[in-house]
């Protein structure tokens, strides 16, 4: 079992930046590839990015490619989503994930994920 705690969301206005923590605890770190989801009220929960075990093969939703940075601390126990240049369409609960195998092309999928935090909120103004 291992536990998962987001921190960083807040409420911030269109074109600025956010940076977004999940410290795991409980298994080693490096043994998880890790996930960021996103929910808006009303709506599925959606994929944004994946980072594999060892942070060489990363994933992301095309709505966020090029804004969005996924990254990991295995020293940290920690995986981190640095967002830029927000929108008001990234207003959601963000979700961190983690699952110890999982295939590339089912990254994007909710259920193929083990464990997840319980969620912070990131709302963007316009």
């Amino acid at each position: 079992q291992v536990q998962l705690v987001e921190s960083g969301g807040g409420l911030v206005q269109a074109g600025d930046s956010l940076r977004l923590s999940c410290v795991t605890s409980g298994r080693t770190f490096s043994n998880y590839n890790m996930g960021w989801f996103r929910q808006a009220p009303g709506k599925e929960r959606d994929f944004v990015a994946a980072i594999s075990r060892t942070g060489i093969s990363i994933y992301y939703a095309d709505s966020v490619k090029g804004r969005f940075t996924i990254s990991r601390d295995n020293a940290k126990n920690t995986v981190y989503l640095q967002m830029s240049s927000l929108k008001p369409e990234d207003t959601a609960v963000y979700y961190c994930a983690a699952s110890t195998i999982i295939r590339p092309l089912d990254s994007i999928k909710s259920n193929a994920w083990q464990y997840w935090g319980q969620g912070t909120q990131v709302t963007v103004s316009s």
